[in-house]
């Protein structure tokens, strides 16, 4: 009974190569990269563009959320004066994104 079970099984089986699963399988990876990957990428180039281009005066956010002005930019590191007379040097890539992209209440 079960070698007459298991010879029915096998020839149930498809021979030769399936083309159906590595084009699904494409299919799954081309939808992760564009709708996952690639805005991310994107969304990474902008922060660094930004980080790049900040100039003294410039109102940021930094990763803690604190906001302030930036008072000096150097390469490596932004001095943000964040209240009269009170600065801290904070590293540039900590540095998210203008205040100004917020919104007021």
């Amino acid at each position: 009974m079960t070698t007459t079970l298991f010879v029915l099984l096998q020839q149930q089986q498809p021979k030769g190569f399936d083309t159906s699963f590595l084009l699904m399988m494409g299919l799954v990876f081309v939808i992760i990269y564009f709708f996952m990957i690639r805005p991310q990428v994107k969304r990474q180039k902008e922060l660094r563009k930004f980080q790049e281009s900040l100039a003294k005066g410039d109102k940021v956010i930094v990763a803690g959320g604190i906001m302030g002005k930036v008072f000096e930019v150097t390469e490596t590191h932004v001095v943000v004066e964040i209240s009269d007379n009170v600065r801290i040097k904070v590293v540039k890539s900590t540095v998210l994104r203008d205040s100004a992209d917020l919104q007021q209440k």
